[in-house]
């Protein structure tokens, strides 16, 4: 089954880190990636850029684009894995490696659906 962990943190935080930092913390994310890579078992991994390059899409009539995401929280969305799992249990083992690589923050799983499958494959 694929997972998504998603990987939620201070932005603010995160881009206040000096490049040693953020090299450092992207170094030990890179043993698990390249762990469960080397096990077939990791799927697409995206660190999104900031919120404020962020643009939305209201969804009223017409639709109305504005900047930046406008989301009132304290964490942002800042990237996402896709794993393959046995189950919950053993995405949680993977959300808590990745946890112990980067400081802070919070992660989401969820299942992932495959809607419709593009040329991308995970």
């Amino acid at each position: 089954m694929l997972y998504a962990i998603l990987c939620y943190h201070d932005e603010d935080m995160v881009g206040s880190w000096t490049k040693e930092q953020d090299a450092a913390v992207m170094k030990k994310l890179s043993v698990v990636q390249e762990k469960l890579a080397k096990q077939g078992r990791l799927g697409p991994v995206a660190r999104l850029l900031p919120t404020t390059a962020a643009t939305t899409l209201r969804k009223d009539d017409p639709p109305l684009v504005l900047d930046g995401p406008f989301a009132e929280t304290k964490e942002q969305l800042l990237g996402f894995y896709v794993v393959d799992c046995k189950n919950l249990d053993e995405a949680l083992d993977v959300a808590r490696d990745l946890g112990a690589a980067n400081p802070g923050g919070a992660y989401e799983i969820r299942p992932v659906g495959i809607f419709n499958p593009g040329s991308v494959q995970p």
